[in-house]
């Protein structure tokens, strides 16, 4: 089966028709274009063949198809770098689309090694090594990994100021996952920072991150008016020859997308707009499910957003919607795969959204007489499991306070 699939990959490289140089890549490399135009046209068929099915095979064929051109870049003699770069920026997006982030890190790890990298390709890869490291709960070396960002830029001949956007934008999520608001701050004010901001290159993960935290502030006029543009600048396609707008793994442009409508959703329901707030996380929720398959963790995520904003609803409205809450909750627990309760204080996967979701069904269940003793069981388990650094878990089901509200971020499954 592998040699047939690897037969397939290397027809299907074969047969891709690759375009004229493109006379704007000569700035990847001082030698002219690099193979990038390529390296581009490679990833986004491979991406497309992969998602056509949502399969395993069709997955397996899209990484072969990206081994087999990964494999031509580096027989050149002079190796291409850059265009290999790009092609594990691609490997390392379909892998942690089917939830290997181990090996979606590995790819991003080989990148920001690699030597002579440009830095439109080494940023895209930091900003998504550091992501992943968040999502897997390694936040410690996701910070090593944001603080070598600017480092790593400075040493570069290529960088332009949007790189160093990026870079602090990527530090500024690292602190706002620990809680560290005073620290993110810092990364996202200054005038040479608010001056690329306000330029219309700036997209996608820097605009998403700053309205996150301003969210987190309570600040949300300005917030949504970050997520907005988030929305707006995300890309159709995963790869451009653009050099600012390289992103790969959980930071991609469609993910970008679907993070801002989670966010403008949450921010709907923190203002108590509920029939926005249901439209909005909706329409994230179907587009959680063509992208990825009803059975991802993105969408439990989702739903876990549904659930607090039904339970917000009914506690404003003085409605019931038991039902649709318990419904929401039960489905978001099977999809992140949620451990059973046996054991309290378990290292779990996704711990901040799996904790949300079985304390908020605990809190669901603990109104019907009848079950509140497996409420107070669920809730009990969820707090065991709580590790976000800035609120409680009582005060993240809370939303009645705009300052202390937790704001879920589906790019990195974390609350922040």
């Amino acid at each position: 089966m592998f040699r047939l699939l690897s037969r397939r990959a290397a027809t299907l490289v074969g047969k891709l028709s690759f375009p004229p140089t493109n006379p704007g890549i000569s700035r990847f490399s001082s030698g002219g274009s690099d193979g990038v135009p390529v390296a581009v046209q490679i990833v986004n068929y491979a991406l497309n063949l992969a998602r056509s099915q949502k399969s395993d095979e069709s997955y397996g064929q899209a990484l072969l198809v990206m081994e087999q051109g990964l494999a031509n870049f580096r027989r050149e003699e002079n190796v291409q770098d850059n265009a290999a770069g790009v092609v594990l920026l691609g490997m390392s997006t379909l892998l942690s689309e089917r939830e290997d982030l181990g090996g979606a890190r590995e790819k991003l790890l080989q990148v920001v090694d690699s030597t002579h990298s440009c830095s439109a390709v080494k940023v895209a890869a930091v900003e998504a090594l550091a992501a992943i490291n968040l999502e897997m709960g390694q936040d410690a070396a996701s910070s090593t990994v944001a603080d070598s960002c600017p480092h790593m830029l400075a040493d570069k001949d290529d960088t332009s100021d949007h790189m160093f956007v990026r870079a602090r934008a990527v530090k500024g999520l690292v602190e706002l996952v620990s809680g560290n608001l005073e620290a993110a701050q810092m990364c996202f004010t200054g005038p040479e920072y608010e001056k690329m901001v306000s330029d219309e290159g700036i997209s996608g993960n820097v605009p998403l991150s700053h309205g996150e935290f301003l969210h987190t502030c309570g600040k949300l006029s300005l917030a949504k008016e970050f997520y907005q543009k988030a929305l707006d600048t995300s890309l159709t396609e995963d790869f451009s020859e653009q050099s600012s707008s390289f992103s790969a793994a959980n930071m991609s442009p469609k993910e970008v997308s679907l993070g801002a409508m989670c966010a403008l959703g949450q921010l709907a329901t923190h203002t108590g707009n509920f029939q926005d707030a249901e439209d909005m996380l909706m329409k994230a929720l179907t587009k959680a499910e063509e992208l990825y398959g009803s059975k991802h963790p993105k969408v439990g995520v989702i739903l876990t957003s549904l659930g607090i904003m039904f339970g917000q609803k009914a506690t404003m409205e003085r409605s019931s919607s038991l039902l649709i809450q318990e419904g929401l909750y039960r489905r978001a627990i099977e999809v992140l795969k949620a451990p059973s309760m046996d054991h309290e204080g378990l290292q779990v996967e996704r711990s901040d959204i799996i904790a949300l979701a079985r304390g908020g069904y605990g809190e669901t269940l603990g109104v019907q007489q009848n079950r509140k003793g497996e409420g107070e069981r669920m809730k009990k388990w969820a707090e065991s499991v709580w590790r976000n650094r800035r609120l409680s878990l009582a005060q993240a089901l809370d939303i009645s306070e705009p300052s202390k509200v937790a704001v879920i971020d589906s790019r990195i499954s974390r609350v922040l």
